[in-house]
């Protein structure tokens, strides 16, 4: 049988006082298994622990012994050679030299008779776990075990191993020596990281055959304390009420710590390294060291002197030891949450304030009170109640939410005539209930005095709407009802007024000193004022009082029904066939305008006189309000008749009306409708009217026809009318352009001297022939314009514009100031007047006459006011 051999390197850590365990697995996997050894000094544990029976310090070699396996329910025997070396042996240099131990897993052979045909069995033992400890130092590589195989004096062999931490990832941290089967480690571990691996060794010849079965090797990391507690928060918030007992919890802190949680490496522990403030006493609070809650110690939370505490806590590994373990620290914030455990109290004994009456929504003072608890909470939120002095609810106190005062409000108007001053007593809590244990204060209750105001108040009509009941049709100047308003300031004397306010129908008037109220027309029920026999009126009653103040009352006049209003026949067209027929009727009732009882039932009954309409016609009752009106002859020709029908009501005493029925009588078809030549016939639209129809509309047309034949020829008139007339008849040609200024004196060479008033007439005397001033009629013969032919062509138009333009350039008699557009230089020396002085209306004669010497553009002005020859 082959089997692998284990050394260890005695280099690794040291071991527990025992060495590793040996373990054994029977057939059927038991692992009840005793062990025996042939070496008295060294013994096995049931769970495969070997260890010293006596002292072997003192030995100067490696020892070995046998170890003998049997299974308690199975007579086969297994046996192993355990080697163990000396532990004292070092170098020259006094070095430890590194020593193997040698688990070696030789042939098993079961002991027995070989006449019961018990055969040799193999078995192979579990290597036991390598332990290797985090965070070594090295060197590296770093020597664990020794694996061979006990073949390999006859044959070459080549080791390898696999699994996570050698050929997988992470790879490269084992390693072996192919030759030697030594297995090392190539850096340090982490056991945070990885706490074991799980690695297979392999054995194989020089030409890769397997020559033993692949063993697995567990390799665990040893912890060491290398990490810190970590607390989840590094701040903690936490809460109690004031007031608590001692053991209220609080909160609860945790801390984890990464090493093995099974060692003190990992086991953490907790206290309280201070506390602020240290009101009432330092220690308010303790905490579970091991599970990190925080409770109450002592008495004395109180949030009104203290609203939050700063608690430092540490959490250290190694089961709190301060002296091996890490630490960490944490603050934990305590807020002490309010109860009701102060009362309000309000600031003063007794509150005043005044109000003037009448008012409502007016605050008369503010309750201030003072809470010691948390503001805007349930605690510190005051309610005010009136608790005495106001059994009619005139007041109220509404709680302001920011200052927490109570406003007292008016919400009932008071009245100084009936109580001049009130005493209210007033009580003051919180919403929430106080602890318990708490008692009310007896500042929580103090008292109001209200004065109130007097103030001018309007007159009040005691009644008011008031109603009356009259008949309608009463006639102008009947005195109704007296309406008047009374004055509810008696402590004052004043004087009441009275106007009106609304009449919509101006019926009525009042008196202004005593409110008596006449009429000034005829009620009438029927008005369109009036809404479900009801009039509506308004009137002002108004004091001499500072400032005056006025009240409005409503009159009501019920207005009683009486029969003055007739009957009205309805309808008031229709037609009927001109043969009797017995759908052929007419139902006609009557409208009044009148209420019960001057209305129906009605009477319809047809007058005597003309004769024709009894004779033609017959109305038969049908029911109180209708009647049926048809022919009482066979044949009536068709045309339109004017029935008349007597319509009388039921008043008392009854009134009738005498109304027309415009009745259509025409042929009809077999369904009882008139047809289109009958619908004419009925009309009254005979040939004779249609004729005379179709000739006032041609004699319309022809006027229409006219009319436009003479606005074509007056406008062919207009166009063959020559383009200029005689001049002196012309006066379309006077073009008044104001919006031409030229260019000003400084850029225009003009001689701006002939618009001068001179200061005497001499070097006009002087000056040659033909140059004469503007406003001197010139000595020659006027110039002769071109005159236009009565029947122009329109080509000739342009030249004789063109001719025309000549003749006026060379007309001397022409004014200059025609064409030079000069008008903002004055001059100076002007013997003129100023504008100014110009009046339309002149009380003295003025002479024109000079108008005459402007030309002939200027003859019908001088005509007009010179006088000229028509004088």
């Amino acid at each position: 049988m082959r089997s692998f051999h284990t050394q260890r390197s005695n280099s690794a850590p040291p071991l527990p006082p025992f060495s590793p365990p040996v373990k054994f697995e029977d057939c059927q996997r038991g692992r009840e298994v005793g062990f025996v050894t042939n070496d008295p000094n060294f013994g096995v544990r049931h769970d495969g622990m070997v260890y010293a029976v006596q002292d072997v310090s003192n030995l100067s070699e490696p020892v070995q012994f046998m170890v003998t396996a049997k299974g308690l329910h199975e007579p086969r025997v297994w046996e192993t050679t355990v080697k163990l070396p000396r532990t004292n042996a070092t170098t020259k240099d006094g070095k430890k030299i590194p020593e193997m131990v040698f688990i070696k897993f030789s042939r098993k052979h079961q002991r027995g008779s070989a006449a019961n045909g018990l055969r040799r069995q193999k078995r192979d033992w579990v290597i036991p776990p390598i332990n290797v400890p985090e965070n070594s130092r090295g060197p590296f590589p770093h020597l664990l075990v020794r694996i061979r195989s006990d073949q390999d004096k006859d044959v070459g062999i080549r080791y390898s191993i696999t699994g996570a931490g050698a050929d997988q990832p992470p790879s490269g941290i084992y390693n072996i020596d192919p030759i030697s089967g030594n297995m090392f480690v190539t850096q340090p571990l982490d056991r945070e990281d990885r706490a074991s691996f799980h690695l297979r060794a392999h054995a194989v010849d020089m030409n890769g055959n397997q020559v033993e079965n692949p063993i697995d090797l567990y390799i665990y990391v040893i912890d060491m304390n290398d990490n810190r507690p970590e607390f989840q928060n590094q701040v903690y918030n936490g809460s109690v009420a004031e007031g608590s007992k001692p053991g209220s919890s609080v909160m609860q802190v945790t801390a984890t710590d990464s090493d093995d949680s099974t060692t003190a490496n990992g086991m953490v522990r907790y206290r309280i390294l201070s506390q602020t403030p240290h009101s009432p006493i330092p220690n308010m609070f303790t905490i579970n060291s091991e599970t990190g809650d925080i409770v109450t110690v002592a008495a004395g939370l109180d949030r009104e002197k203290v609203s939050q505490y700063t608690i430092i806590v540490q959490a250290t590994d190694m089961e709190g030891n301060l002296n091996f373990g890490l630490s960490n620290t944490a603050t934990a914030l305590i807020s002490i949450n309010d109860i009701n455990d102060n009362p309000p109290e309000l600031t003063v004994r007794t509150f005043s304030g005044e109000v003037p009456e009448n008012k409502v929504n007016v605050v008369v003072t503010n309750l201030t009170v003072v809470d010691r608890d948390q503001p805007h909470s349930p605690n510190w939120n005051a309610v005010y109640r009136i608790v005495s002095g106001d059994p009619t609810g005139h007041f109220t106190i509404r709680t302001n939410p920011i200052t927490n005062e109570g406003m007292l409000t008016v919400v009932k108007p008071v009245d100084f005539e009936m109580n001049r001053a009130f005493m209210l007593t007033v009580v003051v809590s919180n919403q929430a209930h106080l602890a318990s244990g708490i008692q009310s204060s007896l500042q929580s209750t103090a008292g109001v005095t209200i004065s109130v105001q007097d103030v001018n108040e309007p007159p009040v009509f005691p009644v008011n709407p008031k109603v009356i009941r009259f008949e309608e049709g009463v006639p102008a100047g009947t005195t109704l009802t007296v309406f008047a308003a009374q004055d509810p300031d008696h402590f004052i004397h004043q004087i009441v007024r009275y106007s009106k306010l609304s009449d919509p129908a101006n019926w009525l008037k009042i008196n202004r000193t005593n409110g008596q109220i006449t009429t000034m027309a005829l009620l009438d029920r029927e008005s369109i004022f009036v809404k479900n026999n009801v009039y509506e009126a308004t009137f002002l009653a108004f004091d001499n009082g500072s400032p005056p103040a006025s009240g409005t009352g409503t009159l009501q006049i019920y207005l009683i029904d009486v029969n003055d209003n007739a009957p009205v026949l309805i309808p008031r067209e229709a037609q009927v066939c001109d043969r009797a027929r017995p759908n052929s009727r007419i139902n006609i009732t009557a409208a009044d305008a009148d209420a019960d009882p001057n209305v129906g039932p009605f009477v319809f009954e047809l007058p005597s006189f003309p004769a024709s309409v009894r004779r033609n016609w017959t109305i038969s009752r049908l029911n109180g309000d209708y009647a049926q009106l048809k022919l009482r002859i066979s044949y009536l020709e068709a045309s339109v008749y004017e029935i008349p029908v007597i319509v009388s009501d039921s008043g008392n005493p009854p009134l009738s009306n005498r109304s027309t029925i415009r009745v259509k009588v025409c042929p009809c078809d077999d369904n009882g409708d008139c047809s289109a030549t009958g619908a004419v016939a009925a009309a009254g639209l005979g040939t004779g009217a249609i004729i005379a129809i179709l000739i006032s509309i041609i004699i319309l047309l022809s006027m229409v026809l006219l009319f436009v034949v003479w606005m074509k020829r007056r406008e062919k008139e207009r166009q063959a009318k020559p383009l200029l007339i005689d001049p002196e008849d012309d006066v379309r040609d006077n073009i008044l352009k104001y919006d031409e200024e030229g260019g000003g004196e400084e850029d225009q060479d003009y001689d701006l001297s002939q618009l001068q008033q001179p200061e005497s007439l001499d070097h006009i005397i002087n000056k040659p022939a033909g140059v004469r001033r503007v406003d001197e009629r010139p000595a020659i013969a006027e110039s002769q314009y071109p005159v236009r032919s009565s029947l122009p062509h329109p080509g000739d138009i342009g030249d004789f514009i063109n001719d025309g333009l000549r003749a006026a350039d060379n007309d001397p008699t022409a004014p200059p100031y025609d064409s030079l557009l000069v008008f903002d230089y004055e001059g100076t020396g002007s013997t003129a007047g100023s504008v100014s002085s110009l009046n339309s209306i002149s009380s003295g004669d003025q002479d024109y006459d000079y108008l005459n010497d402007w030309g002939p553009r200027f003859k019908k002005l001088a005509d007009l006011y010179g006088g000229g020859d028509d004088d």
